[in-house]
């Protein structure tokens, strides 16, 4: 388990011409590869392993397991907007499968962005939690712009039972024996 931090690369190379930081700064296990991505501009949890099968069956949006994301939008969502997104978007030609989304009561305790993100003082801004079942190319933020609340700040806080509780921002970890097991079980090995 991995916590990207902002402005980091999903993947351990990147091109000679113009370095960019990568997860090769951070972990120095050799033969291992991200289960998935997270755009450069998103955080959060990624998982990384060196076991083929696995890594297919968490990728593929075929086998539905569910990843949870912390959102911030511009602006407040109405019920409406929320409700949209809960029975899925149109984004360009494709429709987004049913999601689970809830406002936040609060802004979740999370470190801060380096640099933050930008700060208008007569727009506000909410913090929604949304659980999907696919993760294509940039969905959460395709998401809230086609209902009218641009994405800020995005952190993926959970992959299935496995969240990013207890690390900061470039920390990883080892899977416990009993979150491996249950992962295994999740993926039917």
């Amino acid at each position: 388990m991995f916590y990207k931090p902002y402005d980091v690369l999903s993947q351990f190379t990147d091109r000679e011409d113009s370095p960019r930081r990568t997860l090769k700064d951070y972990i120095p296990v050799s033969e291992v590869y991200p289960v998935g991505r997270l755009d450069r501009d998103s955080e959060g949890l990624l998982l990384l392993t060196n076991h083929g099968r696995l890594q297919h069956r968490l990728s593929n949006p075929r086998f539905r397991h569910p990843r949870t994301y912390w959102v911030q939008v511009e602006r407040i969502p109405d019920e409406a907007a929320l409700n949209q997104l809960r029975q899925g978007v149109v984004i360009k030609d494709y429709q987004t499968r049913k999601a689970q989304v809830q406002r936040l009561s609060q802004e979740p305790d999370l470190p801060p962005r380096d640099p933050p993100i930008r700060f208008r003082k007569t727009v506000p801004t909410c913090w929604l939690e949304i659980t999907l079942t696919e993760g294509r190319n940039r969905q959460v933020r395709r998401m809230t712009a086609v209902v009218g609340f641009p994405t800020l700040r995005l952190i993926r806080v959970a992959i299935a039972h496995l969240r990013l509780d207890g690390l900061q921002p470039g920390q990883w970890r080892d899977l416990t024996p009993p979150e491996l097991v249950s992962l295994q079980k999740l993926v039917k090995f």
